[in-house]
């Protein structure tokens, strides 16, 4: 991590360049190298007296920005830090969660869900009720291997994506024993 320092009306001295090297390594945990940070002390002049301190930390996602005040400069550079650290625990977080999310629409994407009717329900003109929910899991076969799937398993389909035409079929058993393939065109 590269930390550049400027000064207006203040010097910057070695304590205050190893206290912002201090207050600034927690966030190599959440952000990747290269992080290039500048710091910007400013004594301030007049009845107030109060110091300013501006971190920026350029990353490999963007930019964060800090400003704090205080009476001396240590406390001002502590806020600022802070901030910084804060908004870089945020960062991490929502890349992480955007990764898991991800991972969630694509495990979506290969679930389709399958509803068990009530015979009754569909004749009488009434809304049809739910006897059972589940999900079936798509998986990319091609078709002697989702033949193999059929015989083995205890259903009567399989639904795939054949990896020959990429496109979602489905393998059933027969009455006469034999499979049929529903193969959508579009």
């Amino acid at each position: 991590m590269k930390i550049d320092f400027v000064g207006r009306n203040v010097v910057v001295d070695d304590a205050v360049r190893e206290l912002a090297q201090e207050r600034l390594a927690p966030i190599l945990r959440f952000l990747r190298e290269p992080i290039e940070v500048h710091v910007e002390l400013e004594a301030g002049a007049g009845a107030k007296r109060r110091c300013a301190a501006d971190v920026h930390v350029r990353h490999h996602l963007g930019l964060l920005t800090a400003r704090a005040e205080g009476v001396e400069i240590r406390d001002a550079l502590v806020e600022a830090t802070a901030g910084i650290e804060a908004q870089a625990r945020r960062v991490r977080k929502r890349t992480v969660d955007r990764r898991r999310r991800a991972g969630h629409a694509e495990a979506a994407r290969r679930h389709w869900p399958v509803d068990v009717l009530s015979r009754e329900s569909l004749r009488g003109g009434e809304r049809p009720r739910i006897l059972r929910s589940s999900k079936i899991e798509i998986e990319p076969l091609t078709l002697e291997e989702a033949a193999m799937k059929l015989e083995g398993s205890r259903n009567e389909f399989v639904v795939f994506v054949d990896r020959e035409s990429d496109r979602v079929s489905v393998l059933y058993k027969r009455r006469d024993e034999d499979y049929g393939l529903i193969a959508p065109e579009w």
